[in-house]
């Protein structure tokens, strides 16, 4: 496994990758790796053959408020889960390198990145989209992985690669839980022991809210009040937001009758857990 830190070295290794006939793949990452971004690996190690690993925890992201000194940065442990998990080559540059002269352009895709998160956090997926561009041209693959714990994030890197007409794939790969069903994260780890007890009650309202669907209950407003009532008897927390969604828009819906998504924000302690479950009516 090769490390690269700067651009130059990056295009080097995809230049000979590409030399011998290989597809390239890339995981963008922000560290601090776990068994969801293990998945992604995995996923992109079976569809291509040099498979690379970003690993940049992006300020651009960040609004002022939020935790980007503090986000973990593991990168002696995030290189050992790298190298085992048979990545070829792990980009992590530096801030200097990504930004490296004062950054004039930037990627605003617009109305997906409004609602959702886009709502609490203003800028964030300008951020996102920004250094996602700046990783495709850099890394040029051919396939790029993404997680569907993150989905209003996968909806707007499709939109956005479909747009500007980007010549690489984006594969969204399910969301990795842990065995209680709580979604894997790397803000799991500011948790105290009873808060990721409570921490369960987002897993539990999108479960509860499945099975109301699947009994016949089409009215959104219904299904959000139960999972309300569940996220707040579980103990103090602050939702952010609960909402059901076109999969596709994430324009709310005032009725379940096509691909839905279920998405939901909870502040519990010191961390914003996010999750969700995409549901399709229309599919027996």
């Amino acid at each position: 496994m090769k490390v690269a830190n700067t651009i130059a070295s990056v295009r080097r290794h995809i230049a000979a990758a590409r030399r011998v006939g290989k597809s390239i793949g890339l995981v963008p990452t922000m560290g601090a790796l776990h068994i969801g971004h293990i998945s992604l690996i995995k996923a992109a190690r079976k569809k291509t053959d040099f498979v690379v690993v970003s690993i940049f925890v992006n300020p651009t992201q960040f609004g002022p408020k939020e935790d980007f000194k503090k986000y973990p940065r593991p990168i002696k442990k995030d290189l050992q889960i790298c190298k085992a998990g048979g990545v070829a080559l792990v980009f992590n540059p530096s801030v200097k390198q990504m930004y490296h002269s004062e950054n004039l352009t930037s990627v605003n895709v617009e109305r997906i990145t409004e609602p959702l998160c886009g709502r609490s956090r203003p800028g964030h997926f300008k951020g996102v989209a920004t250094v996602c561009v700046k990783l495709f041209n850099i890394v040029q693959a051919d396939i790029a992985f993404f997680g569907q714990k993150d989905a209003q994030q996968a909806v707007v890197i499709k939109q956005m690669v479909t747009d500007l007409d980007m010549p690489l794939k984006i594969v969204v790969c399910p969301t990795i839980r842990e065995p209680d069903g709580l979604a894997v994260s790397s803000r799991n780890k500011y948790l105290n022991p009873k808060q990721r007890k409570q921490a369960l009650c987002l897993y539990q309202s999108l479960q509860k809210a499945k099975k109301m669907v699947k009994s016949g209950v089409t009215d959104p407003e219904k299904i959000i009040k139960r999972m309300q009532e569940i996220i707040r008897k579980a103990g103090p927390s602050k939702i952010d937001y609960l909402e059901i969604v076109d999969a596709r828009t994430l324009e709310k819906v005032k009725k379940i009758d096509r691909k839905v998504l279920i998405a939901l924000a909870v502040r519990i302690g010191p961390a914003r857990l996010i999750d969700n479950i995409l549901l399709d009516i229309t599919k027996s």
